[in-house]
């Protein structure tokens, strides 16, 4: 199912089956990595991509796998996972209560900065793409205007919105300030799967921002490492990153203990509306 679409355009994407109905689709662009759960009655989609065309080629990837109505839900408000909404008309896009408001806020930076990122990396082939995939790319994003999540949950750190798929329920959850002050995180306990956004990457280090919250990211992903080992899980296995190849336990805790050291030696960081030069992943 992965490799070539029916119009005859190559997908940026391939499938891994991680457990029973349980997918993450690893995308060459920026290294991204989205998800699918299956129920009986509905699917998740995990994050969009990062315009209508991405978005679009994701949404016929689900559709190769699944004819079930699908729900979505955003880890955050950074372009690269949720700016290719549009391409699931009329599914609930379910987000932590203020990813609405930060998407409103910073949509129109996010664009022109990385529009801008694409049109150079076609000029001097400086993305690793072709000029014409890069330039592609740069229209896409600049005709996109994202979707706001109509779904707020999880107002508060270490709140949980259950969402029931049919025969699955999957966990929502604000596990506190860290990669932004709105990450959302998707545990499927019956899978032992649990998809943490950009608070977890691999192949690369923690993505700090302006938005980010420095002294609380290792807090928040201590608190995800929690949910993924409670009793009511079968036990965790996998963790699922906003970019890079799934995570196991060990290597989860691994970045949690160097998010701890980074938490004892910075200096305190008072969150502000990010610059778009400073939105990355």
């Amino acid at each position: 199912m992965d490799g070539q679409r029916s119009d005859g355009q190559r997908s940026d994407g391939r499938w891994l089956e991680l457990a029973d109905g349980v997918l993450a689709r690893r995308h060459d662009e920026l290294d991204l990595t989205t998800g699918l759960v299956l129920g009986t009655s509905a699917a998740l989609v995990i994050d969009t991509r990062g315009d209508t065309a991405q978005g679009a080629e994701l949404a016929a990837a689900v559709r190769a796998v699944t004819a079930l109505p699908v729900v979505v839900a955003l880890t955050h408000a950074h372009f690269d996972h949720c700016f290719g909404t549009a391409a699931f008309p009329g599914a609930p896009v379910y987000a932590q209560a203020g990813c609405a408001g930060a998407l409103l806020a910073t949509a129109a930076a996010q664009r022109a900065h990385w529009t801008r990122h694409y049109r150079d990396a076609g000029n001097t082939g400086s993305s690793g793409a072709s000029g014409s995939s890069a330039a592609a790319t740069a229209d896409a994003l600049a005709a996109t205007v994202p979707v706001l999540p109509d779904h707020p949950v999880c107002a508060r750190p270490a709140s949980v919105h259950p969402l029931d798929l049919g025969g699955r329920v999957v966990q929502l959850v604000h596990p506190g300030p860290g990669h932004t002050g709105h990450d959302l995180v998707v545990h499927v306990p019956d899978a032992g799967v649990l998809f943490a956004g950009d608070l977890l990457e691999n192949g690369a280090p923690p993505s700090f921002g302006p938005d980010s919250y420095r002294r609380d990211w290792a807090a928040a992903v201590g608190l995800l490492l929690e949910v993924g080992a409670a009793p009511a899980a079968t036990g965790t296995r996998v963790f699922v990153p906003g970019h890079g190849d799934p995570l196991s336990p060990d290597e989860a805790a691994a970045q949690h203990a160097d998010l701890l050291r980074i938490a004892r030696t910075s200096d305190a960081v008072v969150p502000r509306a990010p610059s778009a030069k400073s939105l990355t992943r």
